[in-house]
């Protein structure tokens, strides 16, 4: 989930969430109890759809190692190139294709919202998803027709 740029601007640094803060995935939770679980170490993403929501979670609060963490291998980059005037602020699911506890793949259409500099945007993707060593992990984004 990144898109080309310029080279950036000013450096800033991540948002800083509490465990009580609101979850930026959009689910009716706390970050603490939803995917900063997850991003901690102490649960698993258990469908597709969970992985892709602490993913967009991940990039809000800017943690590389979740994030390289939850990519299949083959697909991985060596590091995430974050840029530093980019916020994330709201993340849509329009669409889950398989992705549950008994299937091996599957995808996640979303709608993700951001803003730099008084800019807004949206990127709108189709991500896919395999199940590696038994684990969800996100191996790459389908072309949008």
């Amino acid at each position: 989930m990144s898109r080309r740029r310029p080279a950036p601007r000013a450096a800033a640094s991540a948002p800083r969430l509490l465990p009580s803060s609101p979850c930026p995935c959009g689910l009716p939770a706390a970050y603490g109890d939803c995917c900063g679980r997850m991003h901690r170490g102490v649960a698993e993403a258990t469908t597709a759809e969970a992985l892709m929501r602490s993913r967009f979670s991940a990039f809000v609060v800017q943690d590389e190692a979740y994030l390289l963490r939850s990519w299949h291998p083959d697909t991985r980059p060596d590091s995430v190139d974050f840029d530093p005037a980019l916020r994330w602020t709201r993340l849509e699911v329009d669409a889950t294709i398989e992705g549950g506890a008994f299937h091996s793949e599957g995808t996640v259409a979303f709608r993700a919202y951001w803003t730099e500099g008084g800019e807004e945007g949206v990127l709108k993707e189709h991500s896919r998803f395999v199940r590696h060593e038994g684990a969800w992990v996100y191996l790459d984004a389908l072309a949008i027709g």
